[in-house]
């Protein structure tokens, strides 16, 4: 009983070691799949990567087989509860890992096949353009068209808003006079208030004639002094 414990754990132990390596390792393979210009075949550290993990999987597969028969021979059940929740925790881990190297080996390979596939294009309209100079010379035509088209495009709107605005201008001048026109057309009723407005317009152009004197006063002695 002792030596069959013992066994356990050295194994479980070996399991959970393995577990961290493979989450180590998933963070560097996880890098290849970031990339955004990849290269277009697979580099000598990125096939190292995935067969260290595929070798870690393997690994754990069989340590996760010794675990199961270790718990088949147990004769007592004592702690055959326990055990098996952690060896089927180990499955699950496992799976979950088999699934993760799945997903990022299909991501690796679709942004490659996506940047080869661009690349492809670009070279097969970079021969075509050299080999039908006059197409190519059409093609920019076409481009140059529709960046004018475009310029044609921004330049209407801008006028629309401007003429928008213009109206509204307008429209605001024209509510601006008929208030005043009705300020004007309520005073005129009210007795006294043309005086009073007359009285008003004559204090504002004499502020203005002394203000206007103090400013020559003053600039003439500063001419004078000067």
């Amino acid at each position: 009983m002792t030596s069959t414990s013992s066994g356990w754990a050295q194994l479980r132990q070996q399991a959970r070691s393995l577990e961290t390596q493979t989450e180590n390792l998933f963070h560097n393979y996880a890098q290849f799949a970031s990339l955004t210009k990849p290269p277009p075949e697979p580099t000598e550290e990125e096939l190292r990567v995935e067969s260290q993990l595929k070798d870690l999987l393997e690994r754990r597969d069989s340590l996760i087989s010794q675990l199961s028969r270790l718990l088949d021979s147990e004769a007592t059940l004592t702690s055959s509860a326990l055990k098996q929740n952690n060896l089927s925790r180990h499955r699950e881990i496992l799976q979950d890992h088999r699934r993760e190297l799945q997903r990022l080996a299909s991501a690796i390979s679709d942004s490659r096949n996506r940047a080869n596939l661009l690349s492809n294009v670009r070279s097969d309209i970079d021969a075509y353009r050299a080999s039908n100079p006059s197409a190519a010379e059409a093609e920019y035509m076409l481009e140059e068209r529709g960046r004018v088209e475009n310029s044609h495009n921004m330049m209407d709107g801008v006028l629309s808003q401007a003429y928008a605005i213009n109206e509204n201008f307008g429209i605001q001048r024209e509510t601006i006079a008929s208030i005043n026109r009705r300020i004007v057309g309520a005073a005129s009723h009210v007795p006294g208030m043309n005086y009073l407005i007359g009285k008003i317009g004559t204090k504002k152009r004499r502020d203005a004639i002394i203000l206007g004197c103090f400013i020559g006063f003053c600039f003439f002695m500063l001419l004078f002094f000067h």
